[in-house]
């Protein structure tokens, strides 16, 4: 008997999920799942999602062009713990239909990269978990960096999550990206090539 492999692979912002995700991508050719492209469909223009938003906060949320300011409105979800949660039930339907439409391909081993993985209790659409983790300082700045937001901007969106130190402890793989890109890689692979022998051992009849 096969037993499929449906890695979720998770962590905190900016802790390099994104990265974990290209290399499992263009190196071993693995499918990927996005939970994030599926929430940008969702809030596309025209969409029923897209129609409650401009129901609920007005034109002003909106750039020129008609698309959604995407940074306003997270500076309006991410200190504002209602509106998260109203916005959350929008989305995640969505989400998890679009999940399970993609699961129902016949992959072997799937990654389906799900940042809100724990808040959203979709642990139970995967086999394994992955956490990326960095240090809170890394994340910080990296989150800075890459968003251009301010600290509290940052911190607001960081603190919206579960703590990286519980994601940890929950996880079946931690990747560490605290070091070098290289590093990181090389744990990827490591933990791609373990968990494929526990799955080979698995699947050898016993005597």
């Amino acid at each position: 008997m096969t037993h499929r492999r449906i890695i979720g692979l998770t962590g905190g912002i900016a802790t390099g999920k994104s990265t974990v995700a290209h290399y499992l991508a263009t190196h071993h050719h693995l499918p990927i799942l996005d939970a994030d492209i599926y929430a940008r469909e969702a809030v596309a223009m025209g969409s029923p999602v897209y129609d409650a938003i401009a129901q609920r906060y007005g034109s002003d949320l909106f750039l020129n062009d008609g698309s959604l300011n995407r940074k306003q409105l997270g500076d309006i979800i991410f200190n504002n713990a209602e509106e998260r949660t109203w916005l959350e039930q929008q989305i995640h339907p969505y989400v998890r239909d679009r999940f399970a439409e993609a699961m129902q391909q016949p992959y072997q081993t799937i990654v389906c990269v799900i940042p809100l993985l724990f808040e959203a209790g979709l642990t139970h659409l995967v086999t394994e978990i992955w956490v990326v983790v960095c240090s809170p300082q890394q994340q910080l700045a990296r989150l800075m960096q890459r968003n251009q937001l301010t600290r509290e901007q940052a911190l607001a969106r960081i603190n919206s999550q579960m703590s990286l130190a519980e994601k940890a402890s929950r996880a079946d793989v931690v990747l560490d990206n605290s070091s070098t890109p290289e590093a990181l890689l090389q744990q990827v692979d490591a933990a791609l090539s373990s968990t494929i022998d526990l799955l080979q051992e698995s699947q050898t009849p016993s005597d």
